[in-house]
């Protein structure tokens, strides 16, 4: 106990002296407040498609550009979710209303054209900031509540059904902002836009004072009032825009309930609940029948008096001298469990941080950079994990087994995303991390986990070794012959099936706002969900192992590891599925970039799981061995 309060509250310092303040940030501690006529600056960032997934630069696109462009400071997840925030043409004076403002004129080349027309095909949206919030376009829904729904962002533009190209050039803001009742100031609770195509005309063009014919001052361009502009070489295009401010009841505290009620809650919230019963339901089922079963067979075996009664006895009891004999590949076992411990602390820790509201969509790359730091913290409790494992298992060689700890599993993730994002930049998309971040991500990897993999291993091999509960006998037991049902590969796909069961309605929510551009907050529902998965990890795990038991058969070890992590299957078989039926990604680049991250995510999962299956069935055979009398 007090190497692991060491161990914890080495991790705190840790925490506490390098991760940065903002990744952690409180929204609503520090709302901005304005006054009549103070500047407010319009940020843009990426141009974002869920046909390729390939994020672009704003300007990457032939837009009005400011004098100077200025990236704003952005932390290692924004960095990672391939954000651009820079500065913009676009400003207003608070609470004072515009229309017919021109931005600029441009004239198109044919790369530019070019450009407009294949972000148009792949349906691009342009991203905007104010005030920390992103825009918003209001739609009016068809169904019976004809309630207003908002999407995320606005079209680069549209296509009409004789192939002919049109760019949205007018861009009509509204900004809502919440009066402070004892003061002048107000702040701003939501940004919305409404984009609009227009061919503008002008007489003569002054690039100091451009006067249009199309409008003025006087005047509001609304749609579907004017020639539409055409994307096409050589045609000049004037970028123009209005704002109008509107006092709104929303308080500031409550100004992202719209980005975040963008999709159906009611499916699911019902969609959650009907599935925490049902897995509550046959945990349940599966606790009351082990237990009853248990406490049988236990009370049994204490009873036998005799050798002769020992001896005709069959079970589970009979395994008593090879239950703890150490597994093929023991070292293997050992640095997937610590990489699983590590990835389970990662998690468990996120999602506190997710529960206090430190991770809230609003504090924009939080919980990438959460997860990286406290990713490469845990690497702590991977060493101690893998180092107390593998002396149990008699291993001498701790510094081969801590290696493979510390590069076996970030290792191959490395690899599988160093090898996307080539593909990344290939495409020439912001997507694809920079070299300085990159270089700082191994710096992170051999520079803090690498270290703190060596530490935790040193401390868990220095701790004498757990003890079995019985002495393992120097030949093994032969195994008899195992029924089909009993055989290791569908007993493994077999167990792999409820815990998928109890996180697949909630996988389907994650993976909409990760592929389809939508905000996920409910993080108390996900923690709710995390808890089950562990339940019924642990639960399938114990039920399927007693029956390996029952049958004489000891090889658990591994086979305890792998039903709880032939979950991961299931995982990716659905995002295969989830691919041909809910996204229209039609590039192959795209497609494989899909099925990368889903293959970092499955991967992840299995290791996840599998350890959960693994402790839990460690804990089960020590439990019950420990129970009986053996003579």
């Amino acid at each position: 106990m007090g190497n692991a309060r060491e161990i914890a509250g080495l991790l705190i310092v840790l925490l506490v002296a390098v991760a940065p303040t903002r990744a952690f940030y409180l929204p609503g501690v520090a709302p901005r407040d304005f006054q009549l006529d103070d500047e407010l600056q319009v940020k843009v960032n990426k141009l974002s498609s869920t046909k390729t997934q390939l994020p672009y630069d704003y300007y990457f696109l032939e837009y009005c550009k400011p004098l100077k462009i200025v990236n704003s400071a952005e932390n290692l997840g924004e960095v990672l979710r391939g954000d651009r925030i820079e500065n913009s043409v676009y400003a207003f004076k608070m609470g004072r209303d515009e229309n017919c403002k021109v931005a600029c004129r441009v004239k198109l080349n044919q790369e530019a054209a070019k450009n407009f027309k294949e972000k148009i095909d792949d349906e691009y949206r342009v991203n905007m900031i104010l005030d920390n919030l992103p825009v918003a376009v209001p739609r009016q829904r068809t169904d019976a509540s004809q309630a207003t729904s908002y999407e995320h962002g606005f079209r680069v533009g549209l296509k009409s059904k004789d192939g002919k190209y049109y760019i949205n050039n007018h861009l009509s803001f509204k900004v809502r902002y919440h009066k402070d009742q004892e003061s002048e100031d107000a702040r701003i609770v939501g940004f919305e836009v409404i984009p609009i195509s227009v061919k503008h005309e002008y007489n003569d063009w002054d690039d100091k004072n451009p006067r249009l014919v199309t409008c003025n001052p006087n005047t509001k361009i609304t749609p579907g009032s004017n020639n539409l502009q055409e994307v096409a070489a050589d045609t000049h295009i004037v970028f123009s825009y209005d704002v109008t401010f509107q006092p709104s009841e929303i308080k500031w505290a409550s100004r992202w309930d719209t980005y975040l009620l963008m999709n159906d809650d009611q499916i699911h919230w019902f969609s959650i609940i009907n599935s925490l019963m049902i897995v509550l339901f046959l945990s349940g089922m599966v606790a009351m029948i082990m237990l009853r079963t248990l406490y049988k067979d236990i009370a049994n075996y204490n009873q036998l008096d005799s050798q002769d009664e020992a001896q005709e006895e069959t079970g589970w009891k009979l395994l008593h001298g090879d239950v703890f004999r150490p597994p093929v590949h023991s070292g293997l076992l050992c640095v997937y469990v610590g990489s699983g411990v590590q990835f389970f602390g990662m998690t468990l820790v996120t999602m506190i941080f997710a529960l206090l509201g430190f991770l809230s969509p609003s504090n924009r790359g939080g919980l990438m950079t959460a997860m990286v730091l406290l990713w490469v913290f845990m690497g702590l409790f991977a060493g101690y994990a893998s180092a107390r494992l593998y002396k149990m298992f008699k291993g001498t060689d701790w510094k081969k087994i801590t290696l493979k700890t510390a590069f076996m599993f970030p290792g191959i993730i490395f690899t599988i995303f160093f090898f996307l994002n080539a593909l990344i930049w290939g495409e020439k998309s912001s997507g694809a991390v920079p070299f300085g971040t990159m270089f700082a991500l191994v710096l992170l990897w051999f520079g803090i986990s690498v270290p703190l993999v060596f530490a935790g291993s040193f401390l868990g091999y220095k701790k004498p070794a757990i003890e079995d509960p019985v002495k393992t006998n120097k030949i093994p037991r032969q195994i008899p012959e195992q029924a089909w049902y009993m055989q290791p590969l569908f007993s493994i796909l077999v167990g792999g099936i409820l815990p998928f069961g109890a996180v697949f309605i909630e996988l389907f929510f994650i993976l909409t706002s990760i592929w389809l551009n939508q905000f996920y907050y409910i993080f108390g529902f996900l923690f709710i969900v995390f808890l089950i998965l562990l339940v019924t990890c642990a639960e399938i795990t114990i039920v399927l192992c007693y029956f390996q038991l029952c049958s004489e058969d000891y090889h658990w070890w591994w086979r305890a590891y792998l039903t709880a992590g032939s979950s991961a299957i299931y995982l990716f078989a659905y995002s295969i599925f989830y691919f041909f039926t809910k996204l229209e990604i039609t590039k192959v680049v795209s497609g494989i970039l899909y099925f990368g991250y889903m293959l970092i995510g499955s991967y992840a999962f299995f290791v996840l799981t599998g350890t959960i299956g693994f402790y839990s069935c460690f804990w089960f055979v020590r439990k019950i061995y420990s129970s009986v009398k053996i003579d």
